[in-house]
C-alpha cells in the first residue's frame, strides 16, 4: 500500500507540474499548441508517461482549462469574498482580475481571453468547456453586482447584466490592450471607468 500510495503522489506531482506548464502555453500560443511530445521534451519526462496522465490531447485541453479554472478561482474569486456584500465586493472583484491579467498570472494575460477567441467558433467539447468557464464568470459578476443592489449600495433599478457586460467589457478591453502594447495604462483607464460606472449606479452618487 506504502508503495502504491507512493506512486499515486509521483504521478499527482507529475500532472501538476505538466499542467503548470499547459496554462502557460495555452495562455500565449493556445489550446492546440498543446503536444504530448513538446511537454515531454521540456519537462524531461518520456512521451508515454505524459500520453498515460491525460489519455488524448482533448483531455489534455480540457484538463488544462479546468487547471486554468482553478487558479482563476484562487486569484480572482477567492480574494473578493473576503469583502461583505456590497460594491466594495464588485470592486475588489474587478481590482482581483485587473491584477490577475497584469500581475501575468499566466504569461499571456488572461488565460480566458485567449482559449475564448480560439474556440470560439468550433464546436466540441474542449468549446463547451471554455463556454462554460465565460458563463460561470458572468454568472458571478452578475451574483455580484445583485448582492450589491440587495445590500442597498446599488440602485434598485439596476440593470445587472448590462452594467456586469460592461464591467467585464473594460477589464478585457485592458487585458488586450495591455498585452498587445506591452504596457500598464489601459489598466488605469479600465479602473477609471469601473469606478466611475458603480458611481453612476451607486445610491449615494
Amino acid at each position: 500500500m506504502t508503495r502504491l500510495d507512493g506512486r499515486v503522489e509521483r504521478g499527482n506531482r507529475t500532472r501538476q507540474s505538466v499542467l503548470n506548464r499547459t496554462v502557460e502555453i495555452a495562455s500565449v500560443e493556445g489550446l492546440e499548441a498543446l503536444s504530448v511530445g513538446r511537454l515531454a521534451a521540456e519537462l524531461g519526462l518520456s512521451k508515454s508517461g505524459v500520453f498515460a496522465l491525460f489519455g488524448s490531447k482533448e483531455e489534455l485541453q480540457l484538463a488544462t482549462v479546468r487547471e486554468a479554472g482553478r487558479v482563476f478561482a484562487e486569484r480572482v474569486v477567492r480574494p473578493a469574498q473576503e469583502e461583505p456584500p456590497g460594491a466594495g465586493r464588485v470592486l475588489r472583484l474587478c481590482e482581483a482580475w485587473l491584477e490577475y491579467s497584469r500581475g501575468r498570472v499566466f504569461p499571456g494575460g488572461c488565460f480566458f481571453y485567449e482559449v475564448i477567441a480560439e474556440f470560439d467558433a468550433r464546436s466540441g467539447p474542449v468549446h463547451d468547456a471554455v463556454v462554460r468557464a465565460q458563463r460561470d464568470w458572468t454568472a458571478h459578476v452578475e451574483h455580484t453586482i445583485a448582492g450589491a443592489r440587495d445590500a442597498g449600495e446599488l440602485r434598485a433599478g439596476t440593470d445587472v447584466p448590462q452594467l456586469a457586460f460592461e464591467l467585464v467589457a473594460l477589464m478585457e478591453a485592458a487585458n488586450m490592450l495591455s498585452v498587445l502594447h506591452d504596457e500598464e495604462t489601459a489598466y488605469e483607464r479600465a479602473r477609471a471607468g469601473i469606478a466611475a460606472r458603480l458611481q453612476a449606479a451607486s445610491v449615494n452618487k
